[in-house]
């Protein structure tokens, strides 16, 4: 009987504490410490990059100028059909909000809001402000009123637009960057041909990324092979000059590219001095010198991915496959290529992404005609202080490339499953 509760009594630690319970705190403990390594990390995520990228897709459907200078009005216009013109009610609450709005202020921001609807939407504000308050008698129209005042405001388009923007969010700023437009039912629709702008601006960005991806690739990936496969003390010297340009600032790399490609640059004046051209090539200021700056500056992205893939492959596959009767580039193609696949998505990606958002180097060496999105993003950021439509073109720019992002998984997960 003794044994039989002695087997059945919990284990204590040398302390008489249960050795489970003891077990536990201690398991805690560790957690709890590995949490608080991790956390100063999380926070500097939470900081760098969560909270602005909230804030960035939170400001491209802000919307509250015009609710906020005009409350009253934003209220009951929700309730109008939106046939003919609003009740008398409405107007009324316009005259109010106006007088209100002329005193604390806040009718400029939402004149501004308004008139990127309809131009000549703030002046109409500003010159009905200074007429309130208004005086009306009994049994007058206060619309009546407001048409004096400026017949516009029996236009019923003028008041589609206050509609539109009587809630603190709206899609106006997404629909502009995508070139639509919300009609009378709140529809959107593609813009006329001649204000559309930004598809063709998009178009732009990934058609001149998608084209320094190749260029970065063709010449990347050769360099990368040879790399791989030199002695390993070659290797290491060359590789300090593919890593050479990241020592040196982008602007810099770009200032001495404007330098060597203008029409009096080094190139041009070396081509002439050879006889071979007769006159000086237009390198910069257009799409080529953009082309060729950027593939500069990106190259070393597909290089070192690449490298480090190439570097793992055993030679001896293709040895392999040689010795067995294979032509050498058949083997090349069959068995080599297909391993270092992994490395060169991974390059393309990343130069891909990285064109999406370059600025400084198609503003330098680029015409107006090779700007990109992010030209404009700084444009409505530091110029028009359009803080809206640059978080709506920022905020595309961002879903296309977590787009491309979860495209380039899925590719690699089916390419892993197939291979398993």
């Amino acid at each position: 009987m003794s044994e039989s509760l002695i087997m059945n009594a919990p284990l204590t630690a040398a302390d008489g504490e249960p050795l489970k319970k003891k077990l536990a705190r201690e398991q805690r403990l560790k957690q709890f410490k590995a949490i608080a390594l991790v956390a100063p990390l999380g926070l500097f995520l939470l900081l760098t990059f969560l909270v602005p990228i909230t804030s960035l897709l939170f400001r491209s459907v802000d919307n509250p100028e015009v609710v906020t200078a005009l409350p009253h009005t934003s209220q009951l216009i929700r309730s109008w059909d939106q046939r003919g013109l609003p009740s008398d009610a409405v107007y009324s609450a316009l005259a109010e909000d106006l007088a209100r709005a002329k005193t604390d202020g806040t009718l400029a921001d939402a004149s501004k809001r308004l008139n990127m609807e309809i131009s000549g939407y703030r002046s109409l504000l500003m010159r009905t402000a200074r007429k309130m308050p208004l005086h009306v008698a009994p049994g007058e129209s206060v619309r009546d009123h407001f048409i004096q005042i400026d017949e516009r405001w029996g236009d019923p388009d003028h008041w589609h637009a206050i509609a539109r923007n009587a809630k603190s969010w709206s899609p106006y700023y997404l629909y502009r960057s995508l070139d639509l437009r919300e009609n009378k039912s709140g529809v959107p629709e593609l813009t006329p041909v001649n204000e559309r702008a930004y598809l063709s601006i998009f178009g732009r960005t990934m058609w001149m990324s998608l084209w320094v991806t190749v260029f970065c690739m063709l010449l990347g990936y050769p360099v990368a092979y040879w790399l791989a496969n030199l002695p390993k003390r070659q290797s290491n010297l060359l590789m300090i000059l593919v890593l050479l340009p990241f020592w040196t600032s982008v602007l810099v790399r770009v200032a001495a590219w404007i330098v060597l490609l203008q029409s009096e640059g080094l190139i041009n004046s070396g081509l002439m001095a050879l006889g071979i051209i007769d006159h000086p090539l237009q390198l910069a200021f257009n799409r080529t010198g953009v082309y060729i700056a950027m593939v500069h500056i990106l190259l070393p992205f597909v290089i070192l991915p690449s490298y480090s893939v190439m570097k793992s492959i055993p030679p001896s596959y293709v040895k392999a496959a040689i010795s067995l009767g294979d032509h050498p580039f058949a083997a090349f193609w069959k068995i080599y290529f297909p391993q270092t696949l992994p490395g060169v998505a991974a390059g393309a990606l990343l130069v891909f992404i990285m064109c999406l958002g370059y600025y400084i180097t198609p503003a330098l060496l680029g015409s107006p005609e090779d700007q990109m999105v992010s030209y404009y993003v700084a444009f409505y950021t530091n110029v028009t202080i359009n803080w809206g439509m640059a978080a709506a073109l920022g905020s595309l720019l961002l879903i296309a490339t977590l787009a491309l992002y979860a495209v380039y998984s899925k590719l690699v997960g089916t390419d892993r499953l197939s291979l398993g």
